[in-house]
């Protein structure tokens, strides 16, 4: 007689085995038809999952985040279904939920085109409105890998042999589809209602470029009808402010193949480098840091010395010179570990802040690439702080006020905070991992923080914070980061004379603010869609004359605007005034500064906005004195 207690505290007592679905129906009609799965002694499981002795079950919707999860992977499913319905040579292989939807990888040589994608997802809204029931069966080992050869799925039969001995091997059928996974899966087609099949793309088998390129087709589905729509108008507006595209229209950068990766910088977008990097250089000063610049390609030997030729070795640019071999730098913290070797260092010279924008290169997947997300060669706003372990908190503490306030400037209010802990691959004992995990977990509970801990998600020389933005689209972005380090600076000799005169190692804090300056460029260009706030636009006002006959006005008027301090430009083309305020405006120029004859004899210019206001007519010096401190922007430090 299992006694099934619910998360309310209530029980129910049957005289005999009873399903999750069944236990649904006794509380409620509603409940049952919402049901998606349950949790079973915190155990996802099946609506058709047996209880036979007492356990606590709590039954899971579609409203709960583990059923929208279900939800979407039975949707993969329903994917692989109409895909073998329709395209029966094809094979399936894996197909697994990921951020906000789905994808199922398939090898299928003729390749899927956008035509097919849309019969793909007729066929599964035909699948869907069948209702076939999701069944649950385990199958022996050998038995389960017979049984997808029989059916021409390789790929099937080969993750069956790659799992552990001690795996069951369990298959969900629904109509005449079986598909090999670990479940739980909806109870019925009929749950799979509102879903959309996304994009195609490309990727290989397991993520191994030697393996097999496979189609991947990505989807995603929600509870409701509203949930998808309002995703799919969250998609628009992320797709409208793409960095790439408003990258290409405001002539900021470009990437080409020969030199995957790697960004060319046009005049335009090197302003807005140069504005963030001034800033951040202004800030960096004015907290005691040092300016440093290292080599960029460093002996391998001091690299296997540091530790990350074994961890990253494969994602490491390589030369040779004179029979020497060379690694282009991923990193910079064993150049400026470097840096403090040089002469004797006392405690009196501790904590010693060294920044670098260093320029780094790492073999990233091609298909990883994303515009300024995603690069091979990127400039990190990077600083390592040599101090003692009595300075671990002051120092991390001083980071995250910098960094908020640098965040603050920048607009970005909303901040989530984890801690990052040991990994599995990791340099150094176990007690100095113990000591840089509590000290950083202090600094967060000294500050109020709230944050969210990743259990084995630390560097392989130590555990760290990691802050990531929220955005207008509520998009995370992962930028800033601070990491404590017993290890490495012990394995490249760093070393201080202490107050008693004797030799120690110091702490080594890895910290970044910004992350990468391009990725940061490009998450600014998304959350202002191209509108950069006035301190960091890249022309903040373009001069208009109206006619040829007001050139010399127009030009006289540039030249006031640059000894203010403008970034100023004129248009002197022989075009009609409308079409370049229009052309100007589309360029998200913040103001458009109009020079005519009334202007020429007034000396003042008609100003309008980017957003399409007009301000009326004034005089260069009342403009500069409107804007304000919104011109030079952010970054004047309380001493």
């Amino acid at each position: 007689m299992p006694v099934i207690t619910l998360p309310d505290g209530s029980q129910r007592t049957y005289d005999r085995s009873v399903t999750v679905g069944q236990v649904a129906a006794d509380i409620g009609a509603g409940l049952a038809r919402s049901a998606v799965a349950g949790r079973v002694d915190d155990k996802l499981v099946d609506t058709s999952f047996l209880i036979d002795k007492d356990a606590r079950l709590a039954v899971v919707t579609d409203k709960d985040p583990d059923g929208l999860e279900i939800l979407r992977h039975s949707t993969a499913h329903l994917l692989a279904h109409a895909v073998k319905t329709l395209y029966p040579e094809a094979q399936v292989t894996i197909g697994p939920v990921i951020g906000d939807g789905f994808y199922y990888d398939f090898a299928y040589a003729p390749g899927f085109g956008p035509d097919d994608l849309k019969r793909i997802e007729d066929k599964m809204r035909e699948l869907a409105r069948q209702d076939m029931a999701v069944a649950r069966e385990v199958m022996d080992r050998e038995q389960a890998i017979a049984f997808f050869e029989g059916q021409g799925e390789a790929y099937k039969a080969e993750i069956i042999r790659d799992l552990p001995a001690t795996e069951t091997i369990s298959l969900y059928r629904q109509g005449d589809f079986v598909d090999l996974c670990r479940g739980p899966h909806v109870p019925a087609t009929g749950k799979l209602k509102h879903f959309k099949l996304m994009r195609l793309a490309g990727a290989y088998w397991r993520g191994d470029s030697r393996n097999p390129m496979l189609q991947r087709v990505y989807g995603t589905a929600f509870a409701s009808r509203e949930a998808l729509d309002e995703h799919l108008k969250h998609l628009e507006e992320a797709e409208r402010r793409d960095h790439r595209r408003i990258g290409r229209a405001l002539d900021l950068f470009h990437v080409q193949e020969e030199a995957p990766g790697m960004i060319f910088w046009h005049d335009h977008g090197l302003r807005i480098y140069r504005v963030i990097e001034q800033y951040i250089r202004r800030l960096l000063e004015a907290h005691g840091y040092q300016e440093v610049r290292t080599p960029l390609i460093m002996d391998k030997s001091l690299w296997e010395r540091s530790g990350h030729w074994d961890k990253f070795a494969e994602g490491m640019f390589t030369t040779s010179s004179e029979k020497r071999e060379y690694a282009v730098k991923p990193m910079n913290c064993p150049g400026h570990v470097q840096i403090f070797n040089q002469g004797l260092k006392s405690y009196r010279d501790l904590p010693l802040r060294l920044a670098e924008f260093g320029s780094c290169h790492r073999n990233e997947p091609s298909g990883t690439l994303h515009g300024l997300l995603r690069l091979r060669n990127f400039v990190q706003d990077d600083a390592h702080i040599f101090c003692a372990e009595t300075d671990i908190q002051p120092e991390v503490s001083a980071f995250i006020d910098l960094l908020y306030h640098v965040y603050a400037d920048f607009g970005f209010r909303e901040v989530l905070v984890k801690l990052s802990t040991r990994p599995a691959q990791r340099v150094g004992s176990d007690a100095l991992w113990d000591k840089a995990e509590a000290a950083l977990e202090q600094a967060l509970s000294k500050k109020g923080l709230a944050f969210e801990l990743q259990p084995g998600e630390g560097a392989f020389y130590g555990p760290k914070i990691e802050f990531a933005l929220k955005d207008s689209l509520a998009r995370v972005w992962q930028c800033g980061t601070i990491q404590v380090d017993f290890a490495m600076p012990e394995r490249l000799g760093a070393s201080f004379v202490t107050a008693e005169g004797q030799k120690a190692v110091p702490v080594m804090l890895h910290r970044a603010i910004l992350g990468s300056l391009e990725r940061f460029i490009g998450i600014l260009i998304e959350e202002h869609a191209g509108a950069l706030p006035l301190w960091l636009a890249p022309v903040q006002a373009v001069v208009l004359p109206i006619a040829d006959r007001h050139g010399s006005v127009a030009r006289g008027v540039e030249g006031e605007l640059r000894a203010a301090g403008w970034r100023v430009e004129s248009d002197l083309r022989n075009e009609k005034i409308g079409f370049k305020i229009r052309e100007h405006t589309l360029q998200k120029v913040p103001y458009l500064l109009v020079v005519g004859d009334r202007e020429a004899e007034q000396g003042t210019v008609s100003v309008r906005t980017r957003e399409g206001a007009d301000l009326g007519g004034m005089s260069v010096g009342a403009l500069t004195a409107q804007v304000g401190a919104a011109l030079a922007g952010p970054g004047r430090v309380e001493e």
